[in-house]
């Protein structure tokens, strides 16, 4: 079944923090307001980290999470979830260190608070081109082992929660639709990580999207993808996107560093330009429908 709109996610904060990405939503009410004002101008998927009371750092909280997923769900009906916090080399040599990593998705997921959770299908360097530039040593390797994906997957069939899976890098897509084969997960969503800033995967070209797109054709006919990044404007790629039945993301934590865009601004350029394709905008609910329809095999 090929939907006839299209999805619309927006990602209000990121880890960041203001010094990089000032205009980010730091504050549980902050959080909330930007949510819901971004689902009322046609988001139907918010993405969301929550950060320390200061507001200085991210923070993984289960109670700041459900309190930002009920504040936006009481106003409007959106599918809110969560980050995954992204571990050091030290951290992924703790026992059950997978297990520890997602104690917080559990525990939104034990409390039905969850439809959607984040899962990267492998590992890659995230480097920043000015770090290059500066010869500063400025990347980080985000790293999720094997064991860490399977221990999300088997959450996600558990609590059956669609994975939304952020792909890199091609290998991505190849090893995250032989585990969720594997693992008997809810179906994913492939969502595309392009990026101008960056040095991972690709820019926001055709070229590259053609290549995931025939990857994903080979090792996932028939799923549900998106085009997103970081350090990116995806806009380019959105009419491609409307045109071959696929989604799109958007906001503060996507954009280069220094937007002066609010994250509803960003999201009402999207809804102009989709709208502009001729693609219709899908609700929470049309997307929950759709999703099922293919759990179903329609």
């Amino acid at each position: 079944m090929e939907s006839a709109k299209t999805w619309l996610e927006v990602s209000l904060n990121g880890a960041w923090g203001r010094a990089r990405q000032p205009q980010i939503p730091v504050a549980i009410d902050q959080i909330v307001s930007a949510g819901v004002e971004c689902a009322k101008a046609g988001a139907a998927v918010v993405h969301v980290h929550a950060y320390d009371e200061a507001g200085a750092k991210p923070k993984e909280s289960a109670e700041s999470y459900a309190r930002i997923i009920t504040g936006i769900r009481s106003q409007v009906d959106a599918i809110v979830y969560p980050t995954i916090p992204a571990v050091t080399l030290q951290e992924l040599a703790v026992p059950d260190a997978g297990v520890r990593r997602f104690a917080v998705i559990e525990s939104l997921a034990k409390e039905g608070l969850l439809e959607w959770a984040a899962v990267d299908p492998g590992s890659v360097n995230i480097v920043h081109y000015d770090d290059l530039r500066a010869d500063r040593d400025g990347g980080f390797l985000y790293a999720n082992p094997e064991d860490h994906i399977r221990r999300a997957l088997s959450l996600a069939s558990r609590y059956r929660l669609h994975p939304s899976y952020a792909i890199y890098e091609p290998g991505f897509v190849r090893l995250g639709a032989t585990l969720h084969w594997r693992c008997s997960s809810p179906a994913p969503i492939y969502r595309f990580m392009f990026s101008e800033d960056y040095t991972f995967g690709f820019p926001p070209d055709d070229f590259g999207l053609t290549a995931y797109l025939n990857l994903l054709d080979r090792v996932a006919p028939g799923a549900r993808w998106m085009v997103a990044g970081l350090g990116v404007d995806i806009l380019p790629l959105v009419p491609r996107a409307v045109a071959e039945g696929g989604h799109v993301r958007v906001g503060l934590e996507d954009a280069s560093f220094g937007c002066e865009k609010s994250n509803l601004q960003l999201v009402e350029e999207a809804v102009k330009l989709i709208d502009a394709c001729g693609g219709g905008l899908a609700s929470a609910a049309d997307i929950r429908a759709e999703l099922e329809a293919v759990e179903m095999g329609d």
